[in-house]
């Protein structure tokens, strides 16, 4: 039995979780699954694991490279992401290098104790040959960039002057933003108990207020109260560039978790339809309106299914946060490198295209509709809103700020996210 608050224990409950990932579970219900499975996890270990986890999956690509090296046959899945968190930890740890070794081992031993000689073997391999597997890493594409081959192309496609820039962003911790609730708190009272609380703060040109190192929501004062709430700064801008004005009909179609509609109804006291397929992530938004004191019709429904939702009534404003690849969360969700496949853009796109499809005939004469991704692929972004436009005579583009549209790539302010407004012409 592993000591609980010891590097072995993390390391192979991380391992188990990684394994998971690896195997094609999705990391936030793996997650889930462990706090469940270990509610007397304290503070510490929960901490701990997590950060293993996180951090070994964000290194996509390099562990695998240095392990082709290492390795002369295949081993248990199991085993296999032991040596990709202990690597993960020799990189980020390097004056811990004895010691995550022989904490590896002792974790290989309470997972599969007939293999835990590999473990250590591998590992001191690894140590005696630091350079020159450094030297594979950097002429490895994938692994250098931390990205997979396909996902690295598209975006040196697309942006041919700030890929390595947007892979860069992908890979950071992601930053720890807060929403103002304007209906209870203004920016500078918000900004002044952040900073009476010990937390440095700054303000974006979109109000969204950074915190210099990201904490417990319980540190938060305000919180509990309903002054504000934590959301990107990218995901700030949707409100603001719906053009809300008072009395409006609005539609959140695929709303959950709720921040982008409770910004809304911050900003301005409009009628507002909150959609979402799943009953628990329904409930989530009605959670989080709740906490607000914000109030919607929130209702679960298929957005893409029309008649079963909509009573004839036209919205003057629609929001299609639509769901995506979320390539520009990777960083936040880091077993998306692990899983995305290119195939899967296609299937993200065709599911876009019915989305906008079927809301379209639901916008007023004169109304705007918000299209919204979390990502940076342009199958899913400039491409995908030009093909609608072209597929409907009726809609006109309406510049944001000046720009046809709008494309935030992942960078130590905020996540990745596209933008673009279409008005109804007639």
């Amino acid at each position: 039995m592993l000591p609980i608050d010891s590097l072995a224990y993390s390391l192979a409950h991380a391992a188990e979780l990684v394994a998971a990932v690896l195997e094609g579970a999705n990391l936030t219900d793996a997650w889930e699954g462990a706090l469940n499975a270990n509610p007397r996890w304290p503070d510490a270990t929960r901490g701990a694991v997590r950060d293993l986890v996180w951090s070994c999956l964000r290194a996509y690509g390099r562990g695998d490279a240095v392990l082709r090296g290492l390795l002369h046959k295949p081993l248990p899945t199991e085993l296999h992401a032991l040596l990709l968190v202990a690597l993960n930890r020799l990189e980020s740890h390097p004056q811990q290098a004895h010691t995550v070794v022989d904490q590896a081992v002792d974790a290989a031993a309470s997972l599969i104790p007939a293999l835990k000689g590999v473990i250590n073997g591998v590992l001191r391999n690894c140590l005696r040959n630091r350079d020159a597997l450094a030297a594979t890493v950097e002429s490895d594409l994938a692994a250098r960039y931390r990205h997979p081959a396909w996902w690295i192309k598209r975006l040196q496609h697309s942006f041919p002057d700030h890929w390595e820039a947007a892979l860069a962003g992908g890979n950071m911790h992601p930053p720890m933003a807060l929403r103002v609730n304007r209906q209870r708190a203004d920016i500078p009272g918000t900004v002044a108990a952040l900073r009476a609380a010990g937390l440095s703060v700054r303000e974006l040109d979109n109000g969204a207020l950074v915190l210099d190192t990201p904490v417990a929501v319980t540190a938060l004062p305000g919180f509990a109260e309903g002054r504000l709430s934590v959301q990107d700064a990218g995901a700030q801008w949707a409100a603001r560039w719906l053009g809300l004005e008072t009395g409006q009909r609005v539609l959140d179609a695929c709303a959950a978790p709720g921040g982008k509609s409770a910004h809304i109804l911050e900003m301005a006291p409009v009628d507002l339809v909150a959609l979402e397929l799943d009953p628990v992530r329904t409930q989530r938004i009605r959670d989080n309106l709740a906490r607000l004191g914000l109030a919607a019709t929130v209702r679960t429904a298929d957005c893409r299914n029309v008649a079963a939702w909509w009573g004839g009534r036209p919205f003057d404003r629609i929001l299609a946060d639509v769901p995506c690849s979320a390539s520009g969360v990777a960083r936040r969700h880091p077993d998306i490198k692990w899983l995305r496949r290119p195939e899967d853009i296609r299937r993200f796109a065709a599911q876009q295209a019915e989305i906008l499809d079927a809301l379209w005939p639901t916008l007023a004469p004169g109304g705007r509709m918000l299209y919204v991704t979390c990502s940076v692929f342009d199958d899913e972004n400039a491409r995908q809103i030009a093909a609608f436009c072209a597929r409907h005579n009726d809609a006109r583009r309406i510049d944001i700020d000046g720009q046809p549209d709008r494309q935030f790539l992942p960078d130590a302010d905020h996540d990745g996210f596209y933008y673009a407004l279409v008005e109804k012409t007639a």
